[in-house]
């Protein structure tokens, strides 16, 4: 038997309304949306697989990603925050931080996470080009 785009693994359980199958089906079928452009369904398959396995740093990046590119960005922001409260050495969570901030207008909290991105991997000219787009918007508003 042939199965479409929505099958049975992808519909919820009817007993608990839970995705089928275990947390690390969740967390690759999340990455596959999220890779097919579906950020928003990856979104809501990584928050149950956060839920399930709250200390997975993976589980939580691959969300804050989903939610980003789903324009959640005061969800993803929180996300990136505990990443950071996990892990201060992850430069990404960082950057991830600095640019939802950025997108949810508040460009005074979007310049430190930014700025430490920026000092911990100086060569990411993607992590220097939001720095300095940020700080040159603050410029504006200020002059």
């Amino acid at each position: 038997m042939v199965q479409g785009r929505s099958g049975p693994s992808d519909s919820p359980n009817p007993e608990t309304g839970a995705p089928v199958g275990d947390v690390y089906e969740w967390f690759q079928r999340g990455m596959k949306l999220l890779g097919e452009g579906s950020p928003a369904a990856a979104a809501a398959l990584l928050e149950r697989a956060a839920g399930a396995e709250p200390e997975s740093r993976s589980i939580r990046e691959a969300l804050a990603r989903a939610q980003f590119n789903s324009r959640q960005y005061a969800d993803a922001a929180d996300s990136f925050r505990w990443i950071i409260d996990a892990n201060p050495a992850e430069d990404y969570a960082y950057f991830g931080l600095g640019l939802a901030l950025w997108r949810t207008g508040d460009m005074e909290g979007a310049q430190e996470p930014l700025a430490i991105a920026v000092a911990m991997r100086p060569d990411q000219r993607h992590y220097v080009s939001a720095l300095k787009s940020v700080r040159a918007t603050l410029r504006a508003r200020r002059a």
